[in-house]
């Protein structure tokens, strides 16, 4: 029968099709191979283009050819992945498509009988034992560990918690920072009946003239009585009916002047009670004004105008005293302005340059302070120095620079802090009965060279310091990095709860990392209460730098595996090539590999397995729900020529932006990023994010899920449940339900406790990147509160909502 001209174009353009992936398997395969990777890619390669020249020759043994290349992948995927769905489908997903296509009557009826049948046979054949292949997969997940907590065992009524069960006063509802919810309306049985009981919009969105790129809301709200309070990311305050959700009062700061801002963000506020508040001389210590002036006791105002307090640190480095009332400013703080300058005593003021993103940490003495600074700009940046005000008048109490740690009396008032020493950016804890303040530190910047740093830097840096709340003396540290180059500052908010270990009640401290430990040391002096080895790591250094010769890794660890060359991933066997080629061109010799100027892979990356998000605690059952990410970064290290050239930046940013990682002042700038395939996907096979339940005890890790889609993050919405990193922190509750909001994808998810089954599932409007809280409102209900309104950096969908959840009411 004669051919028909359609069929011959696609003939003509199937072959063309061969001809093209065959050269690039085979071209980018020997490249692999020659870097000493796998042989896979070449013999692939050099099938495709064996099947495209018989193919052309309209020869039947081009379906040979692609049943040998479809049997060779499926028995190379299952060497290299086992039965893991997601690595054996990119592996196997061009193979099986072209092989369909070859099988097609457009393509097979065109071909030279002899030896048709067979080779239709064979590479159906082929086709079908990938099928089997794949649907063996679907019913196993190798990273999937499965466990059940026992039943209950303690009494919530027990514990010794100063905050109503039905309130939130501080992060992480109280100084403790558990994020532990004593409420158990919400239950396992009753939690896929949750409805959105009102929704708020703030009206502050990201996309203003000035924004940086990374404007965040990642507020988690504070409840007292019947209000909540919050922060929008550009400062403003809110104070809402907990109930209705209506608006009470705003007030506005008016940040002043245009920012040099990485982040434009607010986290939280702090709280301080009515009736707390000790008088000046119970410190101990005669105030320091928090100007340049000193200013006595005795001057401060006699009488406080605010009986409780709400503060509110801004991006143009003040921090405000509210009246939770009605939102005016409490003259009696800040002698008569109701804010104290937190620029006073700075070195290298730039707008911008020096603010706390966090909460501060609130005692009925003192308000203790830390604060963010630039990373990677340069070498002269404000300083990290860790302050305490008094709690009504905002005068100075103590300071504790971290390059200066001895010298904890109030700074003169001509003198400046350590510019860049260590700063901290994240939510800090208090134990007022111990009267310890925990302080997670980072590096000196820049991140990734560490030639210049003193001894007290070195000592302190990226460490979790407890610092005595009366007089700022360091009483113990403990260090999660030695000599940190790889931005593994410690991000998240240490958390207290009382652990029964062999029999006796241990006041702890667990304290997550980027690098995905957990340590649980004794918060009176730091001890180890899991085991906490010393590894040796990768030397190397580049020459005028060093590295540690060992890293703490603790018993309770979520370290992710090193990678290899099997584990890269994309989407098809082309961008999969492309990482594993980019994979043997860097240096990596697992976790903590030096930065280098020919390239360094970074795993776990700076993103962190824990990032400020931190952990859940059920101070009860002594576990922790936790949510590990996995992801890949690169960093290389750029020879500076002079200290006034851009290097990485490409041209210089649009005052008042600053050009980051130029790293002026030190040897070299760095070029840093996710290390993803030209599409944009992680190299790294999934699942890149989980949610995971620990015994704090025992470091028993109870279960672990991957958790979240792809939907939000692929060019097409498809919702594959690959397991995507989260960034916001996790909620507990008393009724055995846990949630989480900060997925890439756009849901609240609610989850067993016990098993970690998800329950409950709701679509957000926009990113929800801020940890939820629980609280009772008026009329008796457990509500859950969802913030959704993005992460610039991250490029979830921007918003300003704040949504309440809860159970329908009796009768409905």
């Amino acid at each position: 029968m004669p051919v028909r001209p359609h069929a011959s174009l696609l003939l003509l353009l199937t072959t063309l099709l061969l001809v093209i992936m065959g050269l690039a398997l085979a071209i980018g395969g020997g490249w692999l191979l020659s870097l000493g990777g796998a042989w896979y890619y070449l013999a692939a390669g050099l099938l495709m283009l064996l099947g495209a020249a018989l193919l052309a020759r309209r020869r039947a043994h081009a379906l040979w050819s692609f049943a040998a290349l479809v049997g060779l992948t499926i028995a190379w995927s299952l060497w290299e992945a086992g039965l893991d769905w997601w690595p054996l489908a990119i592996r196997n997903n061009v193979p099986f498509l072209l092989g369909l296509l070859l099988l097609t009557p457009w393509i097979a009826r065109r071909l030279e009988p002899p030896a048709l049948r067979g080779g239709r046979i064979a590479l159906g054949v082929a086709l079908l034992a990938f099928v089997v292949v794949a649907v063996a997969s679907w019913a196993r997940d190798p990273h999937r560990i499965e466990g059940r907590l026992p039943p209950l065992q303690g009494n919530a009524a027990a514990l010794d918690d100063p905050v109503p069960a039905g309130e939130w006063h501080a992060y992480g509802r109280t100084g403790h920072g558990q994020r532990y919810a004593p409420l158990d309306q919400i239950t396992p049985q009753n939690v896929a009946r949750l409805e959105v009981a009102w929704h708020f919009r703030t009206g502050d969105m990201r996309g203003q003239p000035g924004d940086p790129e990374e404007t965040t809301f990642e507020v988690t709200p504070l409840k007292v009585g019947n209000r909540l309070f919050l922060c929008t990311p550009h400062q403003q305050v809110v104070a809402l009916d907990a109930t209705t959700g209506a608006e009470v009062w705003r007030f506005n700061p008016r940040i002043e002047g245009e920012l040099a801002l990485q982040h434009l963000t607010c986290r939280g506020l702090s709280y301080l009670p009515p009736g707390t508040a000790a008088t000046p001389a119970a410190t101990g210590r005669a105030p320091v004004g928090s100007g340049s002036q000193p200013v006595a006791a005795e001057d401060a105002p006699a009488t406080d105008d605010c009986p409780a307090k709400l503060f509110m640190p801004t991006a143009d480095g003040r921090l405000i005293a509210l009246n939770p009332d009605d939102g005016q400013v409490c003259r009696s703080f800040g002698g008569g302005t109701g804010q104290i300058d937190l620029w006073a005593n700075m070195p290298n003021k730039r707008a911008g340059g020096y603010y706390s993103t966090s909460p501060v940490v609130v005692t009925d003495r003192v308000v203790v302070v830390g604060g963010t600074v630039l990373d990677n700009v340069s070498t002269n940046e404000p300083s990290g120095v860790i302050r305490a005000f008094d709690v009504r008048t905002g005068a100075l109490v103590w300071n504790w620079d971290p390059a200066r740690p001895e010298a904890t009396e109030p700074i003169a008032p001509d003198a400046t802090y350590t510019p860049s020493s260590p700063n901290s950016w994240s939510i800090s804890s208090v134990d007022t009965e111990l009267g310890l303040v925990y302080v997670p530190l980072g590096n000196q910047p820049p991140d990734q060279w560490g030639g210049q740093r003193s001894e007290d830097v070195e000592r302190y840096g990226s460490s979790v310091v407890a610092l005595d709340l009366a007089t700022g003396k360091v009483r113990w540290h403990f260090q999660t990095v030695h000599h940190d180059l790889w931005d593994y500052d410690v991000p998240s908010q240490p958390t207290l709860v009382d652990l029964t270990i062999d029999g006796e009640r241990v006041p702890a401290l667990v304290q997550p990392t980027k690098q995905g430990e957990l340590f649980v040391l004794d918060r009176r002096d730091g001890r180890p209460l899991l085991p906490v080895e010393e590894r040796p790591v990768p030397q190397g250094a580049v020459e005028d730098d060093r590295t540690a010769p060992t890293q703490p890794v603790s018993a309770l660890s979520f370290e992710p595996e090193p990678l290899r060359e099997r584990d890269m991933w994309g989407t098809t066997l082309f961008d999969q090539l492309y990482c594993r080629i980019a994979f043997r061109r860097l240096r990596y010799e697992g976790r903590y590999t030096p930065p280098s100027l020919e390239g360094t892979l970074v795993y776990p990356g700076n993103f962190g397995v824990f990032n400020w998000g931190g952990i859940a605690v059920d101070p009860v059952q002594q576990v922790a729900f936790t949510t590990p990410a996995y992801l890949a970064f690169t960093s290389q290290l750029v020879r500076r020529r002079d200290d006034t050239s851009l290097h990485v930046q490409g041209q210089q940013p649009v005052e008042p932006l600053p050009a980051l990682n130029e790293n002026f002042g030190a040897p070299y700038a760095v070029k840093m990023g996710a290390f993803t395939s030209p599409l944009g996907i992680p190299c790294q096979a999934p699942p890149w994010g989980h949610v995971a339940l620990v015994d704090l005890r025992t470091g028993e890790v109870i279960w672990k899920h991957r958790n979240g889609t792809v939907r939000d993050s692929s060019p097409v919405p498809l919702p594959f449940r690959m397991g995507v990193p989260s960034l916001g922190g996790p909620l507990v509750t008393a009724g055995g339900v846990a949630f989480l909001s900060g997925t890439l994808d756009y849901y609240v998810r609610g989850y067993e406790l016990a098993t970690g089954r998800e329950l409950w599932t709701q679509r957000l409007p926009a990113g929800g990147q801020a940890t939820p809280m629980s609280y009772l409102g008026e009329d008796g209900r457990q509500y859950l509160l969802v913030v959704a309104g993005g992460h610039g950096s991250l490029g979830t969908q921007a918003g300003d909502h704040v949504i309440a959840y809860a159970l329908p009411r009796s009768g409905q």
